[in-house]
């Protein structure tokens, strides 16, 4: 039997003593496994369990060494789906426990894996065939965030909008676009592999491109609308599913939230500066590995003209924190301040390319992020950190203890993510969706891909950069 308990944690400062002292844990007994039987995974790579094997030795914490041995490998054990299809790699990544794939949540759970590409043969195959994958769903249909293994259909097939059976949802959100060309352009850049780039593909990022482009609305609303029949108003579209006004200001509409929840004001910030990373990628993909100048420069020039409109729109003095980056904006001077766990998030602007770690509108904006003046910053008996509305108030998701340690430069300050993350996962061993401020029993989703391999990737990333913190026992 495994039990963690946890004393209060009361006010929570990363700058006032020792971090590790606000935690009382009491060790679980064993630590027997929680991966599938090595006959029931659904994929294994040589790579990655060395990898494992030689972190978790590294690791003093018995509990954290555990944690990351079930969770960093949990996207292979549990969610591939790998063959061929035209004769190409083909690999289909469900999120867990729903049997769909994400665009963003496919991407975000096999990145960390991006790195021992080049000395896994088989595994190199499996990111070609999420590249792959991520591009024939996209030419599907470019509004789409989730879509079945094929045309079978899905629960919210009578939605009102363009549904097709290959699609398990059709919420249009920004990252869904963005993420698989941060995947294409972290294969290439990790394996050097430009064969991916052929013609399908590129008729995908053409279609990405001009998405966005209609998605300015700059000559009309577009094509998109979305409503569905539903008791939670933040799973449809106000004004018969076009999303609530705005004013053509160069920023690109995103119906909703990488949370899955529809957007106030429809310029949603951390999106559209995800974009302009993204459309920074595509130019260096087009210019260098495929010779067409043209085309990387409309992206070069796009990228532009969002970066303009975000720093026109989007920064502005909080009453407290000085300059900082609205959550969402509509182009009539409106700004909505709060920030979500979900990412991309203002917290994960550094982590995805976006700004600096040491911005000084990043780090205002992070202040402001992570304090109760952020609606949705929750401190609690259990831990403090980022929620968002999607599953309630005073629910915290470990992506956001997460990300706040992958994007922090202060030590201390990512101890003390270890920490909560250690004692919040209610003994099971593995990372969930969301659990309540004062009782990590309560959780959501026990079964949540992306949060598990964020986990693994953080304690890659402390290894190699506070290797001494592995070292503790915390």
């Amino acid at each position: 039997m495994i039990k963690t308990t946890a004393c209060a944690l009361g006010g929570l400062a990363v700058g006032m003593g020792n971090p590790l002292s606000h935690f009382a844990a009491e060790k679980p007994i064993n630590f027997t496994s929680r991966r599938p039987a090595l006959g029931e995974r659904r994929f294994t790579s040589a790579a990655v369990e060395a990898k494992i094997r030689e972190v978790k030795s590294s690791i003093a914490d018995k509990e954290l060494a555990w944690l990351f041995e079930n969770c960093f490998p949990n996207t292979l054990d549990t969610t591939v789906r790998v063959g061929t299809l035209d004769a190409k790699p083909d690999t289909f990544v469900i999120t867990g426990d729903i049997d769909a794939m994400w665009l963003r949540d496919s991407t975000a759970q096999v990145w960390p894996y991006l790195q021992f590409a080049g000395e896994d043969k088989k595994l190199k195959m499996l990111l070609a065939g999420v590249v792959n994958r991520q591009a024939r769903c996209i030419l599907i249909d470019p509004y789409a965030n989730a879509f079945n293994y094929a045309a079978t259909g899905s629960q919210w097939e009578k939605d009102r909008t363009l549904m097709k059976p290959e699609l398990h949802e059709r919420k249009w959100e920004i990252d869904s676009l963005c993420y698989p060309v941060r995947l294409a352009h972290g294969y290439w850049k990790a394996t050097g592999d430009a064969s991916l780039f052929d013609r399908q593909w590129q008729e995908a990022m053409s279609l990405v491109v001009k998405t966005l482009r209609e998605q300015q609305r700059s000559l009309n609303l577009g094509s998109y609308s979305f409503q569905r029949v539903t008791k939670n108003p933040t799973d449809s579209l106000p004004l018969k599913g076009g999303g609530n006004p705005t004013r053509l200001c160069g920023l690109i509409h995103s119906g909703f939230r990488p949370s899955d929840d529809a957007c106030i004001y429809p310029f949603l910030i951390p999106s559209n500066l995800f974009a302009v990373v993204a459309l920074k990628q595509l130019a260096e993909i087009y210019a260098t590995a495929l010779g067409n100048g043209s085309f990387a420069n409309e992206c070069r020039a796009f990228a532009q003209e969002v970066s303009q409109a975000v720093n026109t729109h989007a920064r502005a003095q909080h009453l407290k924190y000085g300059e900082i980056y609205a959550y969402e904006t509509d182009g009539f001077g409106n700004r909505l301040f709060m920030d979500d766990a979900n990412v991309p998030s203002l917290l994960s602007l550094p982590y995805l390319g976006c700004c600096a770690a040491q911005d000084k509108t990043y780090r205002n904006t992070r202040a402001f992020v992570l304090s109760e003046d952020n609606p949705y910053f929750f401190r609690g008996g259990a831990g403090e950190g980022v929620g968002g509305p999607h599953v309630g108030l005073g629910m915290i998701w470990p992506l956001g203890i997460i990300m706040r340690a992958l994007t922090s430069v202060d030590a201390r300050e990512i101890a003390l993510c270890l920490r909560m993350l250690k004692a919040t996962h209610a003994a099971t061993g593995f990372m969930h969706e969301a659990f309540a401020k004062d009782d990590p029993q309560k959780f959501t989703r026990s079964w949540f891909a992306w949060a598990n391999t964020l986990f693994g990737e953080l304690i890659l990333k402390v290894g190699a950069e506070h290797s001494y913190l592995l070292k503790e026992l915390l």
